[in-house]
């Protein structure tokens, strides 16, 4: 070998390392090979149409040369889409679903310390010197094939009692209202994880290329015991677009998305398509997958000018639609109306449809407020459900209903005859779930003669994560995304399936 050809490379190291730097700087470097890459995989999860047109080189490849998915769904699902109806605030099981007659000869009688057990308290009834037992003021039947027990305070549910599964010993481990909402929807007691319609869509993509897949109706006229923030909808560190979005009532069910005066439909495409090129360059500069995902909710909100005032028009719905969902039903915003419009947005293919209700926060006087706030949810939940029947929309939608946790069984503040309030109650409560693969007719789970513990069949938040999860035929443990060095998954390091609600 030549001396010229040893120490050549020598010679021209400085300068050819000048030289790449220039073409590449280290930051460049690394956006490329990691988020880039990154970018492309998140990109063709969303299952859209080219995001990325044009044959410039600089422009990254088509998403539909990227295989879709995650390997998703990991087996065959059962639900095609979910409405969660959340009611926040925590409903008292003991006076709705979770009959205890015994406490009915206990009624003012002290909590056995062995019951409670050491439980910790809010600081709300911390402080109380004695914990009167408290019986349901409602009266109690059965009702159904199924047999299945239902207070007075719910008729209407009591009539679709053989479509439900109850659980009825739901066990969560936090005590106070915003942790315990936030581990619901994300699996995580702490702010920051993304929520299960994130996950959801983020797993699945979208049925619907015209609608998000994940949306969020609130009650307009509930009672604003307890403030429900964005976040609980949010994305978390999940690429922007899986976030869920928010449909209010009014002229503008998504803010910002009509266009100013006198602009109409060419003149947005033109600016977006000149933004979309912006934002090309951009990502080719930098390969942030967020600039991606901003490039995919432009075009979202472009298409929903047209397909979210078609959907939340309600004026071709027939009067016994209504009737069925009850008069509040045609006041749009009102939860009986957010069941309605929920069915409209299933038949659409929306893939997860999370509606809140605030005002189950009853610490005192709550025979009076429970007593309300079944009034304004009992017919329209039952409507919704044998809506869905009757269209053949139940057989692959599921519903979910349900708050954050429960309430004591012992008063809190004074307990007399006809009024008592009731505390939060993490250890014991009741949910239900129906259609799409749910054991109808079933109750899982039981308390003890107080309805304070779990007696048998306990079931966690992650395991009811887990089971909504299996029903789309996602395996929870690999529905995974690597965050900062971890993979984080929606049911943390816990959650069970609870395959004997599942048929």
């Amino acid at each position: 070998m030549s001396h010229h050809h040893h120490d050549a490379p020598l010679r021209s190291t400085n300068a050819d390392l000048q030289e790449i730097e220039k073409k590449m700087d280290r930051r460049r470097f690394l956006t490329r090979t990691s988020l880039g890459i990154g970018s492309l995989a998140l990109g063709s999860l969303m299952g859209m149409e080219k995001i990325f047109a044009g044959s410039s080189p600089a422009a990254p490849p088509s998403l539909e040369s990227i295989p879709a998915n995650l390997g998703l769904p990991h087996f065959m699902p059962k639900a095609k889409r979910i409405i969660y109806l959340f009611q926040s605030g925590g409903p008292s099981q003991l006076d709705l679903y979770d009959y205890k007659p015994k406490l009915v000869d206990l009624h003012g009688q002290e909590l056995p310390d062995s019951v409670r057990d050491g439980q910790r308290l809010t600081g709300m009834s911390a402080d109380q010197s004695s914990f009167p037992m408290a019986a349901s003021a409602f009266k109690f039947q059965q009702y159904g094939q199924s047999r299945a027990w239902v207070s007075e305070l719910m008729p209407k549910t009591a009539e679709i009692v053989d479509e439900l599964c109850f659980i009825k010993s739901m066990q969560t481990a936090q005590i106070n209202h915003d942790p315990a909402i936030t581990f619901f929807q994300t699996g995580h007691q702490l702010p920051g994880r993304p929520s299960m319609g994130a996950w959801l869509s983020y797993g699945l993509g979208s049925d619907n290329q015209n609608l998000p897949a994940f949306i969020v109706l609130v009650s307009k006229n509930a009672v604003q015991d307890q403030p429900l923030y964005a976040r609980l909808w949010g994305n978390g560190f999940l690429p922007s677009q899986y976030q869920g979005i928010q449909f209010r009532s009014g002229k503008d069910p998504v803010l910002y998305l009509g266009n100013p005066e006198n602009y109409d439909g060419k003149d947005r495409r033109e600016m977006l398509d000149y933004l979309k090129s912006l934002n090309e360059v951009q990502h080719d500069t930098y390969g942030d997958p967020e600039i991606t995902a901003r490039i995919a909710q432009y075009e979202m909100a472009f298409r929903m000018q047209t397909s979210v005032p078609e959907v939340t028009d309600m004026s071709s719905e027939p009067d016994w639609v209504y009737e069925l969902y009850g008069e509040e039903s045609r006041d749009p915003g009102t939860y009986a109306a957010n069941c309605l419009l929920a069915r409209k947005l299933i038949e659409k293919d929306v893939k997860f449809v999370q509606l809140y209700h605030q005002g189950w926060d009853q610490h005192g006087n709550l025979p009076g407020g429970i007593r309300n706030q079944c009034q304004k949810t009992d017919q329209a939940t039952a409507a919704l459900i044998k809506d869905l029947k009757q269209r053949g929309l139940l057989e692959d939608t599921l519903v979910v209903w349900g708050g954050e946790f429960g309430r004591t069984v012992y008063s809190q503040g004074t307990l007399t005859v006809d009024n008592y309030g009731r505390d939060h109650h993490p250890r014991s409560f009741t949910k239900w779930m129906c259609g799409a693969g749910v054991k109808p007719g079933m109750v899982y789970g039981e308390t003890d003669d107080f309805g304070y513990n779990v007696v048998k069949d306990p079931v966690s938040v992650h395991d009811l994560q887990a089971t909504i999860l299996h029903l789309f035929g996602i395996d929870h443990e690999r529905l995974t995304f690597k965050h900062q060095g971890r993979r984080f998954r929606l049911t943390d390091v816990e959650g069970h399936v609870v395959n004997k609600i599942l048929t």
